[in-house]
């Protein structure tokens, strides 16, 4: 149905992140909550929308919408949404890509998605009254990442390979009392912790991590504390402190929230960076349509950087 959609040309989302990413121009473009197809024929699509286009690409089988066969929220029921390894209707609902103008390795990705939640280094379990909230069947199978944790080598024409380091983490809301979506949120950013010391081989000199952690260092439900510790590591940047990157509805839902980052490494000048959230009156404001949401409440982040 993506597909269709992105060939028809009729889809008003569609268009107007088409138009948002067309507008902002980025070399290298991380999507996320975009579905997988195993022949890529949705991404070559989008990707072809663009102009220039976007020549190479990069997406693998996400966890959103994997099927475990297990009931992992214990609700009594199994093969729904929340019983998949990530929250998802159909196996590759929700996935991520990555878009770029310069080429990418792709046999050198090293794709951390499969990790067990159990095996992750300094990782926190749900507990539920001094017990266990995931059975051993489920921990034999449950891995820590929602939807996926890549780093994927991007390849400039001049200058040694970057690696970009791409993630789309769980909401740390929608569970009960034992916090399994805080936790494992929490842990889905505790892997770049583990990364940057080393604990799955040597990290590149350049780097960038990129994605949506659904977190607020300073809002919202979750480990504020941890996002804010995270975006303080003297090896990471911080282009973009205190600047909101969602909006949901306050009366539904948590306002304005900073969930999306581009966190270049250390070493990068940074020469700029925004989100892409025009003000009303604005001449971009168009492009997000009369209520500001037509490319849905996520605003495209960007940050340049040079060595």
């Amino acid at each position: 149905m993506l597909l269709r959609d992105i060939l028809r040309g009729e889809d008003a989302q569609i268009a107007a992140t088409v138009a948002v990413v067309g507008r902002v121009n980025p070399d290298v473009l991380v999507l996320t909550d975009f579905d997988y197809d195993l022949d890529g024929a949705a991404l070559a699509a989008f990707a072809a929308q663009f102009d220039p286009p976007y020549p190479h690409w990069f997406a693998a089988l996400p966890n959103t919408g994997m099927a475990t066969g297990l009931d992992l929220d214990r609700n009594g029921r199994v093969g729904e949404p929340r019983d998949a390894q990530g929250y998802g209707r159909f196996a590759g609902d929700g996935g991520m890509a990555v878009l770029s103008r310069h080429p990418i390795d792709a046999d050198a990705v090293t794709n951390l998605s499969d990790i067990l939640w159990r095996d992750l280094p300094g990782a926190v379990l749900p507990v539920v009254d001094g017990e266990p909230f995931l059975s051993d069947d489920v921990l034999a199978v449950q891995r820590f990442s929602t939807s996926g944790h890549w780093i994927v080598p991007v390849v400039p024409q001049e200058g040694p390979p970057l690696s970009v380091m791409a993630f789309a983490a769980t909401p740390p809301v929608f569970d009960g009392p034992e916090d399994r979506n805080g936790l494992r949120n929490r842990d889905e950013l505790r892997l770049w912790e583990v990364v940057l010391d080393g604990g799955f081989g040597p990290v590149a000199e350049w780097f960038v991590i990129a994605g949506n952690a659904n977190l607020d260092p300073m809002d919202g439900q979750g480990d504020s504390q941890a996002m804010a510790a995270f975006l303080a590591d003297h090896r990471l940047q911080d282009p973009l402190p205190a600047h909101d990157t969602a909006d949901w509805p306050e009366e539904e839902g948590p306002g304005n929230l900073r969930v999306s980052y581009v966190l270049p490494s250390a070493n990068w000048q940074v020469a700029g960076a925004g989100v892409f959230w025009p003000a009303p009156g604005d001449y971009d404001a168009a492009l997000l349509g009369s209520d500001g949401m037509a490319a849905g409440p996520h605003h495209l982040v960007w940050v340049d950087i040079s060595r």
